[in-house]
């Protein structure tokens, strides 16, 4: 099922085969077959309908798989200030790495943060230029620390809830884990709360498993695929064997609009960063506790408190830890002093 698009692209060339051989039977069957492969590819490459977003509020995101920590950091925040990211997540985020993007002044572009870095392949981060605030992560399995949390977008009625995934790949065993953390996600319901995910999903959408997270009025939105960009191959970058194939996907609320998707070269990592640029339905800003979570308030201040009500200090947020501050970097002209 992974490479359904290269065998598609194929196809006819068993046509030709059988017609240069006056095989007039198989080459019938070759043209149904490659029929098939068009009617089930071709739409990939075209733009599909998009719902009509009122007063909407532009958002981007991005998602890049580092690579063991391997990834240019300079090259992701690069990446962050010229396509103007407002959410990113990334995976196999190790502890280096997390320290060699905050000296390349990651902290100082997207301030908040749920990050969770662990060697090798284990680490998963969220980074906003907008206040997160944790939430129960739906993917139970932890092992690669997927974060979730709510993204409090200005002039957003409905509270935004982003999941960050990086699945185990389907393989060594691995398909029965791999399964049960795509079926965990958390999908749109059509309630109140516009849902995103995005990451490395170890999947293509020649999975089922993948598909059935798609469609129906009730499922995710393929951000790729809803702008006729659903070629634009992500992994193994740079590399001629094997073929390149989409396997890092960014996947919208059937509400939200999507209005450009474009991939990048990251220097040292074997994926390419996915850009998407959003447009979701605004009006009255959501009020705070829209979404269920169980962490404390990040970079901003929840209920009760009376610490201004934007960008509040570290001291202001509940139960506050390391993990749950704003970087450093985020205060150009020193620490706000406390409350």
């Amino acid at each position: 099922m992974t490479f359904t698009p290269y065998v598609g692209l194929g196809s006819p060339i068993a046509v030709l085969v059988a017609l240069a051989l006056r095989r007039w039977a198989v080459a019938a069957a070759g043209v149904v077959v490659a029929a098939a492969f068009a009617l089930a590819l071709l739409p990939r490459a075209l733009p599909g309908p998009q719902p009509t977003v009122a007063g909407g509020v532009t958002v981007r995101v991005m998602t890049s798989n580092l690579y063991e920590g391997r990834g240019d950091p300079a090259t992701v925040v690069d990446l962050v200030r010229r396509e103007r990211v407002d959410v990113l997540a990334l995976e196999e985020l190790t502890p280096e790495a997390l320290r060699r993007l905050d000296r390349a002044g990651l902290g100082r572009v997207l301030p908040f943060r749920e990050a969770d870095g662990r060697e090798r392949s284990g680490g998963t981060g969220l980074f906003s230029r907008l206040p997160l605030r944790r939430l129960t992560p739906a993917v139970r399995v932890d092992f690669n620390g997927e974060p979730r949390a709510a993204v409090s977008v200005p002039g957003i009625a409905r509270a935004v809830d982003v999941q960050a995934i990086h699945t185990v790949p389907p393989i060594h065993g691995d398909t029965g884990v791999w399964r049960s953390m795509l079926q965990a996600l958390a999908r749109p319901d059509g309630g109140p709360v516009l849902r995103l995910a995005l990451g490395d999903f170890n999947a293509t959408l020649d999975h089922a498993e993948l598909r059935r997270l798609l469609g129906g009025g009730r499922g995710f939105v393929d951000a790729a695929d809803a702008v006729g960009a659903g070629y634009r191959t992500t992994w193994p970058a740079g590399r001629r064997l094997p073929p390149e194939i989409a396997i890092d996907h960014v996947l919208v609320d059937p509400r939200v609009a999507v209005r450009s998707v474009s991939v990048h070269l990251v220097p040292f990592s074997d994926h390419r960063a996915v850009v998407a640029t959003l447009e979701l339905p605004g009006g009255r800003a959501a009020g705070p506790g829209r979404v269920r979570g169980s962490g404390p308030w990040r970079g901003s201040s929840p209920p009760g408190t009376r610490c201004p009500p934007r960008r509040a200090p570290p001291c202001c947020a509940r139960a506050a830890t390391p993990s749950t501050r704003r970087s450093p970097r985020a205060w150009p002209h020193g620490r706000p002093s406390p409350c």
